[in-house]
């Protein structure tokens, strides 16, 4: 089994994983300001020599004269300056009169014959001497007395220039953002180590924690990010920490509460089997039972306390109508064993009253109303809904005069029993629903009103569907 703590053997680091992306991020950058540094500077460099170009055409067609009724050309010395700023280019020109005879220049010197014949279209590409080239027609137009024509003048030059014009245009716009990015990626190892601080100083204090420490984590001044998760971690932790205080009330509850009614059964069985034929037999043999009925009840309400405070930490809420968990818990007629001869009434009105808990929880929690008011109130009793304001009510009236008032300042707490409770009273009913209004953000309520005293479980109302 490996020594190394976590659960990945070699986990790769959240800054290692960052600076991966931002390095990405910088390359893809990268490659795209390169590419526009490129499409720019040959833009650039085109147009730079496509007007050396045209100003050395300019100048060959410029210095085309008439004479002796045709056409002369004298070519001029700042044609081929200017074509020089190009020194590692070939060159070719050509003059050509209208039928394209060549008058002057190089045979092979391209010419626009065949292309499209616009006055827009100054510039082609053609091949010079089996590399690419770059040429520019202009075109002059006469009209004297002994000439009258048309005559084209082509220059073309290979592309040396061009290409490398464009490199260095594009190495002077990418060097410098190259040094930038450089430095943008050594400050942001520094920012991502520094945001990433909070999550090592959460795993410190996590690991310096005793395994029973859920109290919730502080983290000074964390990032919104970091703070999400420490709140999402913390109400963990505080769900564990109910659930542990879930098992450890029960353990030791169990402990507590059923060592005297095991005892109790234990000798009343023993005093049964050492004299079984006493007269007082039969009274052993009733007490017996109710103790094991007792005892059996109150290991239904500690387990069912435990089962409801576990759902309502792991089972999702639903939208209910409280009519519906109370017209339940009527129907599930175990009123009817308890007191056979009470009469419960339902109260519920045509509105429905909805609410966002767990049926199941709800259920329990009334069922538990109901029996408490049977058990220590008179009847007849009744169950109602309905809906007071922002509240939802779900309550239990008896006709009885409630208890004292020292009495109901205890009530809703485990094991809490009255004077006048029976014996078999587990003192849990109440603790239960307590325990399910806290849970779905409400409250229990107690008051005595003109018909009896009543016990509520009030929760907060949802919103009306369409609302």
């Amino acid at each position: 089994m490996s020594d190394t703590p976590g659960f990945w053997p070699h986990p790769q680091s959240l800054q290692a994983r960052v600076l991966r992306r931002v390095l990405a991020l910088l390359l893809l950058g990268a490659v795209l300001v390169a590419g526009m540094a490129w499409l720019n500077g040959r833009q650039a460099a085109w147009q730079a020599y496509d007007r050396i170009l045209l100003g050395a055409a300019n100048d060959i067609a410029e210095s085309i004269r008439i004479q002796g009724g045709g056409p002369v050309v004298d070519l001029p010395v700042s044609a081929f300056e200017l074509l020089a700023q190009a020194p590692d280019d070939r060159v070719a020109y050509a003059v050509r009169a209208a039928d394209g005879a060549l008058i002057t220049g190089f045979a092979d010197a391209a010419t626009r014959a065949g292309m499209p014949d616009t006055d827009a279209r100054l510039f082609f590409d053609a091949p010079m001497q089996g590399e690419r080239a770059r040429f520019v027609e202009v075109t002059r137009r006469f009209a004297e007395r002994d000439f009258s024509g048309v005559i084209r003048v082509s220059v073309g030059q290979t592309l040396i220039a061009r290409k490398a014009m464009t490199l260095r245009l594009m190495l002077d716009a990418v060097l410098p953002l190259a040094v930038a990015g450089l430095v943008l990626l050594v400050a942001s190892y520094f920012v991502i180590r520094a945001a990433v601080r909070p999550l090592e100083r959460i795993a410190d204090n996590l690991l310096a924690r005793d395994p029973y420490d859920l109290t919730p984590m502080t983290v000074a001044d964390p990032p919104r990010e970091v703070a999400v998760m420490v709140d999402a971690m913390n109400r963990f932790m505080g769900r564990l920490d109910r659930q542990i205080g879930v098992m450890r009330n029960l353990i030791s509850d169990t402990a507590h509460q059923l060592r005297t009614p095991v005892a109790a059964i234990r000798v009343q069985a023993e005093a049964i089997i050492e004299a079984p034929e006493t007269p007082d037999g039969g009274q052993r043999l009733v007490r017996l039972v109710r103790r094991t009925r007792s005892l059996g009840r109150l290991l239904d309400q500690m387990l069912s306390r435990a089962m409801i405070i576990h759902r309502t930490d792991n089972v999702p809420r639903a939208r209910l109508d409280l009519r519906e968990v109370a017209l339940g818990v009527v129907e599930m007629r175990d009123h009817e064993v308890l007191a056979p001869e009470a009469e419960v009434g339902l109260v519920i009105g045509d509105s429905p009253v909805w609410v966002e808990a767990d049926e199941f929880s709800l259920s329990q929690a009334v069922g538990n109303l109901l029996s408490n008011a049977l058990r220590h109130g008179q009847p007849p009793v009744r169950i109602g809904v309905e809906a007071r304001g922002s509240e939802a009510w779900l309550w239990v009236l008896d006709s009885g005069a409630g208890p004292g008032e020292d009495i109901l300042r205890g009530l809703g707490q485990r094991f809490e029993r009255s004077k006048a409770s029976p014996e078999d009273s587990a003192g849990l009913g109440l603790s239960i629903v307590a325990a399910v209004a806290q849970a779905f953000g409400g409250r229990v309520a107690m008051e005595r009103t003109e018909d009896g005293f009543r016990m509520a479980l009030v929760l907060p109302r949802a919103a009306e569907v369409g609302s």
